[in-house]
Formats: C-alpha cells, sequence, structure tokens
C-alpha cells in the first residue's frame, strides 16, 4: 500500500484581525522565522506567512478570533537552548516539560494565544 502523506505543506495557525506586527515581531523577530510573500489576492486577506528551512506556519485573519488552549504544532528546534533564552528575554512565558522521557521540550504562546511545542533536536 503507497504511503497517503509525505509530508505537511505548511500549518496554519489563526490570528486577531490587525495584529500582522505583533506577528512578524514574533516569528522573524524572536523566532528568527523569514517572512514569505504572500499571493496579492491572499494578501488582501491579512495574516502573514513565514518559513523556517522547509517549515512553513502561515497565520490567517480569523474575526471573533480565540486561541485553543489544546491543540498546537510541534517543532523541531536547532538550537533549543537559544530559541528558549530569546524567548524568555522577549519577556514570553516558556513552560519546560520532561513529561515525555528523553525527549527536551517546552512550550509557549505566540502573541495571540496560540500553543507552540519546542522539541530539541
Amino acid at each position: 500500500m503507497t504511503v497517503p502523506f509525505l509530508a505537511f505543506d505548511h500549518v496554519q495557525l489563526a490570528m486577531p484581525p490587525g495584529r500582522e506586527d505583533d506577528a512578524r515581531a514574533f516569528y522573524a523577530g524572536v523566532c528568527g522565522m523569514v517572512e514569505l510573500p504572500k499571493p496579492a489576492e491572499l494578501a488582501k486577506r491579512g495574516g502573514a506567512w513565514f518559513a523556517s528551512g522547509s517549515l512553513q506556519l502561515h497565520l490567517g485573519v480569523e474575526p471573533g478570533f480565540r486561541a485553543s488552549a489544546k491543540a498546537h504544532p510541534a517543532v523541531r528546534c536547532s538550537d533549543f537552548d537559544s530559541l528558549i533564552a530569546r524567548l524568555r528575554g522577549a519577556g514570553y512565558e516558556v513552560r519546560e516539560d520532561d513529561d515525555v522521557p528523553g525527549t527536551r521540550r517546552a512550550f509557549v504562546n505566540d502573541p495571540f494565544g496560540n500553543r507552540l511545542e519546542l522539541i530539541a533536536t
């Protein structure tokens, strides 16, 4: 049987309207991702797209936005300690977790309350 899926093309999270500068400050400024240009038709809707290597994260505007308390993407980090230090230095609460034996991981919320899981490689 053929494997139906090979990889994620991107992950999309929601954000409130008009907060693109906050998204840029967090994802590009603190996390070190690169902002990608959105196609003109999609750019009219707001939001922002970011990349780190082949990983893409899209933020789409959602009126009445409410962050999920549980749902989250998990990303593997090449320099976990440095990222954690930058996040804390920028004032973000980082919650380290040792519930998965043999895995260094932490959780942080973006400026909108979206939960991100960070996993050390």
